[in-house]
């Protein structure tokens, strides 16, 4: 061999014949042994050295021994045994055979120290090697593992014994503790034909004489397979916990499994899940056959995975001699052999399968029912073509651990999503599925869930006040799940009540504070394991005065954008968050003019664990004020799904987002009148003829009449019941003319029944049944009671 050896090399006889049989290398110890030089003989055939006339056949397979008739030199006949490996082409060199023979190790044994020290009577495979790392003895253990018997062998290298690469690493092994004197353990793989390649732990001591010299290496040899196979199946089924199951979603759960599968244990694999809408939801709890199956994950050794005969996603039926239907009604794993006809009749039947199989030299199958919590999923489909091995019950056992863990993963995840699902139908059923269109402002809105926590309880709206105003509502109920949904869908009704008598925003969270204590002591017990906690803002714009009152409980201050302006945010007092009772919420006032840009929105858009809360709000002033100087706005639908992008991962927000977009409008003041009513129901009627020109100078004449009944019962209610001073307000847009009458009193009106010798008590009834809606609403100063007619402006003449 050309690699350098400290040692002499002369010992053993060794020759080198090329493919074409001619003679490439011929060292010293082969001219000790026939007495040919190297000069004479390289490039020659080696036939021309054998004694017989007839040449051996050639040798077959990687190793061939036997005893051969050569010829020296001065002509004599000599009968040696060869030892010859069959080396691979390398490094842009043909194949070739090495052959070697030892030329020393023959003589008698001595009973020296080497030999005891031996244990040649171990059954641990031993062999004991002298000081120049030549075979001195080695027991029968070895000699089996070897394949040769020891008197062949002996004085040869382990390099020329074994002829692999693994004897070049061993033998360097045998150099450092013969160098060093200190013990060396080695590790390598040998290939058995007959169950692949197999560890083995080489222990390597030195051997001492007296004196303490090294005088040679002892080598013991055990084969650590099963160890070591042992320690791969239980990697296998960690390395299964950590990577199956990252997601609370089936189809990428089921391909987690498959991805764990191959190679480690199959070189195709198959998951087939059962689809729960074909059941009502859930699977059944007895299979039957025939089964459908959706395939929800396949993987393969091969690109493409072009064993699959369907994709993901595609349904197919299983009949109940198939062997993925057998599995799931017998309830335990199928391992199928071609060899043995298990599947001819599945693979008649199914005759694209037949060919994929044939195809690819599929030779073995299992198929492992997907069990968790008392039911069956699905079916997990194992197969090999590459690895020349069948299915063995250790890989029974090992698929079978793995695919019960993963089955409580994919149940999990399964759980989950028909849990999800639900809670979405109910988050939307209980979010306004549009915004009214108001003369106030317009709007838009945008609802997202949690990417991975589930829906949550934010929530938002917009509800129609009286005199043209409008409330704007954005909330956040702490937790997710259906439970938090529910709780939102109560909070939520409950803003619209409170909203409809017309409280002022912080008296409305006062009032709200106190109904989620009263949610907290119904769901949560002594324990307080049910606790409710929300965050809420409330405002109210009035389009008439630009002024918008808002107040908040714990919740993000919203973002205002005046026109021309730049986007910044609200300062405004923060309040407690709701739940936590007894303590007092402020209202702020602010004026907005016409086109002002409104954001509300839930935290779940600028918490993020990627980057800091005053970043994410700049990123949404950004988005807001992109285009601010063009000359036209961009729609409100537009700046939320800019907003969005900006702020929002592609994955999906970690908590849910709830945000509404609104820009002010105004009311001019053309579409207003008012009248300072005097104390005398004498000086009225004057006021009723101002009010009738006024309509007529709004185009609205054909209301003139029930607008002057409204307008007498109204203000002589006021008159009689009320407290001056008294003032009367008429607003109108294009569909809604509203009548309101203020006065200094806090004494509610309310309808009764009059009976039929009463003089009064119609007035209200009145009004009820001639306009659309009425109501009263308390102010500062007093109260305010307010009737909407609904109008339609004349035509101008001509059209």
């Amino acid at each position: 061999m050309s690699r350098a050896f400290p040692f002499d090399d002369a010992a053993t006889a060794r020759a080198v014949i090329g493919d074409d049989g001619t003679l490439t290398e011929w060292n010293e110890g082969a001219r000790r042994l026939l007495g040919h030089p190297a000069d004479a003989v390289l490039g020659r055939p080696a036939a021309e050295l054998l004694a017989a006339v007839h040449a051996p056949a050639p040798p077959t397979g990687s190793r061939w021994e036997g005893t051969v008739g050569l010829r020296h030199r001065d002509g004599r006949a000599l009968s040696v045994w060869l030892l010859a490996h069959r080396r691979p082409p390398r490094d842009g060199h043909p194949g070739d055979w090495l052959v070697v023979t030892p030329l020393t190790g023959r003589e008698p044994l001595a009973q020296d120290s080497l030999a005891e020290a031996g244990l040649l009577q171990s059954p641990c495979a031993i062999a004991v090697y002298d000081d120049r790392l030549r075979l001195r003895r080695m027991n029968a253990a070895m000699a089996a593992v070897v394949g040769l018997p020891e008197e062949r062998v002996r004085g040869l290298r382990l390099t020329e014994i074994g002829g692999k690469a693994q004897g070049e690493e061993l033998e360097e092994g045998l150099l450092r503790v013969l160098t060093s004197g200190r013990p060396l353990d080695v590790q390598t793989f040998l290939r058995d034909g007959e169950d692949g390649a197999r560890a083995w732990l080489a222990r390597m001591a030195p051997v001492r004489d007296p004196a303490g010299r090294v005088r040679g290496v002892c080598m013991a040899a055990h084969d650590v397979t099963d160890s070591q196979r042992a320690r791969q199946r239980l990697q296998l089924v960690n390395e299964a916990s950590v990577r199956i199951g990252t997601t609370l979603d089936v189809t990428s759960t089921a391909q987690e499994l498959a991805d764990v599968c191959v190679p480690a244990l199959a070189d195709f694999v198959t998951i087939d899940l059962l689809d729960p809408q074909e059941y009502g939801g859930e699977p059944p709890a007895r299979i039957t056959a025939p089964v459908r199956l959706r395939r929800a994950a396949h993987q393969s050794v091969l690109g493409g995975v072009p064993e699959a005969v369907i994709g993901p996603g595609q349904a197919e039926e299983y009949p109940d001699f198939s062997p993925q239907a057998d599995s799931m009604t017998a309830g335990r794993t199928i391992a199928t052999s071609m060899a043995t006809g298990d599947m001819d009749q599945w693979l008649t039947w199914h005759g694209k399968r037949g060919e994929r199989v044939r195809e690819f030299g599929i030779h073995s199958s299992m198929s492992v029912p997907i069990q968790a919590r008392g039911l069956t999923l699905g079916v997990a489909v194992l197969t090999r073509h590459r690895r020349p091995d069948p299915f063995t019950a250790d890989d029974v056992l090992l698929a079978e651990e793995i695919t019960t863990r993963a089955a409580v993963c994919i149940d999990n995840a399964r759980r989950y999503s028909r849990e999800r699902e639900t809670a979405l139908a109910l988050q939307r059923s209980l979010l306004p599925r549009s915004l009214p269109r108001t003369a106030a402002l317009e709007a838009s809105s945008r609802y997202l869930p949690a990417a991975r926590a589930g829906v949550g309880g934010d929530w938002f709206d917009v509800i129609p006040l009286s005199g043209m105003r409008v409330a704007m509502v954005v909330g956040d109920v702490v937790g997710h799940g259906i439970q938090a949904s529910a709780t939102m869908g109560r909070l939520r009704t409950a803003v619209r009540t409170l909203a409809d008598i017309d409280l002022a925003p912080d008296e409305l969270l006062t009032h709200l504070d106190d109904l989620v204590l009263r949610l907290s002591d119904e769901s949560g017990g002594e324990d307080g394991s049910g606790e409710v906690g929300a965050t809420c803002l409330y405002a109210v714009y009035d389009p008439v005065s630009r002024r918008c009152t808002m107040a908040r409980a714990g919740h993000p201050a919203p973002v205002l954008m005046r026109p021309g302006g730049r986007p910044c945010l609200l300062d405004m007092p923060a309040g407690p968050p709701l739940g936590l009772g007894g303590l007092p919420f402020e209202s702020a006032e602010v004026e907005l003019p016409e086109g002002t840009v409104l954001a509300l929105y839930t935290d779940g858009l600028v918490l993020s664990r990627e980057r800091d809360g005053d970043v994410s709000r700049e990123l949404l002033y950004r988005a807001l004020g992109q285009d601010t100087d063009a000359p036209h706005a961009d729609s409100l639908d537009t700046t939320c799904d800019r907003v969005l992008h900006a702020l929002l991962p592609a994955g999906g927000a970690a908590d849910d987002v709830a945000l509404l977009i609104a820009r002010t409008q105004g009311l001019p003041a053309s579409q207003v009148a008012t009248w300072d009513i005097p104390a005398d129901p004498a000086l009225v009627a004057p006021i009723r003829k101002q009010v009738v020109e006024q309509l007529d100078s709004w185009s609205l004449s054909e209301a003139s009449f029930t607008t002057e009944l409204v307008v007498s019962e109204l203000v002589t209610n006021a008159i009689r019941y009320g407290s001056h001073p008294i003032r009367l307000r008429l607003i109108h847009d294009a569909t809604t003319l509203i009548c309101e009458v203020s006065d200094t009193s806090h004494t509610a009106p309310h309808l009764r029944r009059a009976k039929i010798f009463d003089e009064g008590g119609r007035g209200l009834l009145l009004v009820a049944q001639l306009t659309q809606r009425w109501g009263s609403r308390h102010t500062p100063e007093g109260k305010t009671i307010w009737a909407e007619l609904p109008v339609y402006e004349e035509d101008e003449p001509g059209e």
